[in-house]
This record gives structure tokens, sequence and C-alpha cells, in this order.
């Protein structure tokens, strides 16, 4: 069982930053900025101002605040604070900010993908019972590590916690999916076709594969990364609760998202798609619509108890509410939690498995 003192008796990343002294400088512009920017303001933590890698330093100002280079903040000030405020995914990147943090004192509050709402220690004790369920239903230590780093970094912000915890994502295939060379395989969320040929580079073969993805450019990289594999059905669709039309954003990238104004898209659930049909592997990495996605997909889930694999980051609350409504279609299923390198906790993935 969880012990929620242990994460109480830290002070949160919030706490930590209105408690300096010392300036406090935000690396990085963008949105993720603006979103700290929001919450400093609302826990009456003062900037100090805003530096970015050199690269992206060109003398002009983010949000009322000279942008500076990290050499000029480190020549102007003995000592500061940094509140890291974009993420990171990929090995150049991390080490960049690893060698930062060794440097300075870093500080990366958890602010979900989706939604302004940051997460808090009330956070944890409002839905502690949830937390605790999934937890409880976790079937090896490492998930039980991962869960507890996790929720660990989203109350400090202490990116050590996440190194401390990550994985790869070959460990994941190869000890808890273990893919057969006859699979029917469901990518929700295709992005450029990456996710694809990483499933294929272990399954070492497919029965059939279905891949979509609502993003008219990401589609059309995805069409160009699948061309001469043979069974692999491509939708330029959203992953839905049922068949319908949505608007979805403009942009590229993976943070393609349903918006208010966008482009009209075909959307699916997964049970019209397979129509009765088996499913071995779904996976769900759908920008914050997961619990939509599983929604369209209860039938497949109860009747064929296929292995998901379920982005649990998106959200305040995914990491809890995402397992328990898998659970409720499908009691029968093991839980593995993992994640792979990423600042914050993005890429955090839960495993279900017979």
């Amino acid at each position: 069982m969880l012990d929620i003192n242990s994460y109480l008796s830290y002070d949160s990343s919030w706490e930590r930053l209105k408690a300096e002294d010392r300036p406090i400088f935000i690396y990085g512009m963008g949105d993720g900025c603006i979103k700290l920017l929001r919450q400093f303001e609302r826990f009456g933590i003062k900037t100090s101002g805003i530096f970015a890698s050199d690269e992206f330093v060109r003398g002009h100002s983010f949000e009322g605040f000279k942008v500076k280079r990290l050499s000029e903040v480190e020549e102007e000030n003995e000592d500061f604070v940094i509140a890291l405020a974009f993420a990171a995914g990929y090995n150049e990147l991390i080490d960049k900010i690893d060698a930062v943090a060794n440097k300075h004192t870093l500080i990366m509050p958890d602010t979900a993908v989706y939604g302004g709402e940051p997460f808090l220690k009330e956070t944890l004790v409002q839905n502690f019972d949830k937390a605790n369920a999934v937890f409880e239903r976790l079937c090896d230590e490492k998930s039980k590590e991962v869960f507890d780093c996790v929720l660990k970094y989203k109350i400090t912000g202490d990116i050590s916690f996440l190194k401390q915890c990550e994985t790869i994502p070959c460990e994941a295939y190869e000890n808890i999916l273990k893919p057969s060379s006859c699979e029917t395989y469901v990518d929700l969320g295709a992005y450029n076709g990456d996710t694809v040929l990483e499933y294929l580079s272990y399954a070492e073969g497919y029965e059939k594969i279905f891949a979509i993805e609502p993003n008219v450019r990401n589609y059309k990289k995805l069409t160009a990364a699948m061309e001469g594999y043979k069974n692999i059905t491509l939708i330029n669709a959203a992953a839905w609760d049922k068949e319908d039309t949505v608007c979805f954003s403009k942009g590229s990238g993976r943070q393609a998202r349903p918006t208010q104004n966008g482009i009209l898209t075909k959307a699916v659930s997964v049970d019209s798609l397979l129509c009765g049909h088996r499913a071995d592997y779904i996976k769900y990495d759908v920008e914050g619509e997961e619990k939509r996605a599983l929604e369209g997909s209860k039938n497949t889930i109860k009747e064929y108890s296929p292995k998901l694999c379920v982005a649990v980051y998106h959200k305040l609350l995914d990491m809890f509410e995402l397992p328990l409504q898998v659970l409720e279609i499908n009691d029968s299923y093991k839980l593995y939690l993992r994640h792979y390198p990423y600042y914050p906790a993005w890429e955090t993935n839960m495993f279900f498995v017979k």
C-alpha cells in the first residue's frame, strides 16, 4: 500500500520556489514558459528573468523579459535557481539539461500536457484511493518503483526521480509485450510511423496492422514510411469513442489534438474499425483523448483481452483514472508501468497483459 505521508513530507515544487531567496530564472520559452508564469503568479513566486539555449537567443524578448543566454545569467548572478519550462525527449538534450542541473539548482514543476492545473499534494490526497488501487494492481517491483518515482517527481519537480526509474522500450517489448509473428496490432496515434516500425523490429512479422493518425501532414509521413509493407491499413482519422467528425488542430508534430477551431477530421472507434474481429495488441497515444479511445474499444477489450499500451501522462489524473477505466471493462489484466527517458514525466506508459 502507498504511504501517503511519505509523499506529503516533501516540499512541493511550488513551495520550494516560493521559499527561495535566490533569483529564479525560467529556462525556455513557448507554451511551457507561459504555463510557469501563470503558476508563478498564482503562488506568488517572483521571476527574475528568462534564458534560453545559446542557439535560440537573438536579442529578443518573451512575455516582457529580455531573453538571455545561460552564460549571461551566470555572469550576472553568483547563485540562482532554474525553473525548467520545456520538454526533453532525446539523449543530447537530456544530457544538456543534466549538465545544467549538476551546476545549478534546477526544478521542473509538473504541469499537465493538456489542462492548466499543476499536480499538487492536494491532488494526491483527493485521489489517493484511486492511486492506491492502481498501485496495488502493479505486477512487478519496477512498476512500483516507477509509480513511486513519478509521484515524487510530480510533487517535487526534482527530475532525478525520473532518472532513477527510467527504462528503454526494448525492455517492455522483451519482458512484457513479447510480440509474436502473427498478431493484429492497432496503433492509435501512429504519428509518422515510428511506433509501427518499432513494433515490427520486435515482432519479426504480423498478421494485420491498423495505423490511425488524424493529422494530415503526419499521415503523409506515415504513408511514406509504410510503403512496401503488406496487410497494413492506414487511416487518416482520430481515435474516438464512436464514428464521428471532429475538429483537429492544424499544426503537425506529436501534439495534434482536438480543438474548437481546426480541420474537420474523420473519427473512428476501435470497435467500429474491427467489426467484431480480434486485436492482439493496441497502443493508445492520442494526445489526451485516451479515455475516449478506450471507451471506443471496450467491446474488443472485453471480448479478446488484447495487450494494451496506454499513455498515462497527458492529463492530470491519467495515471490513476485510465488504468481503472480499463479494469472496469476487463478486470483480468496484469498491470505494468514504465517510464522512458524524458523530462518531464512524459513517455510514461501503462501496459496491460493477460
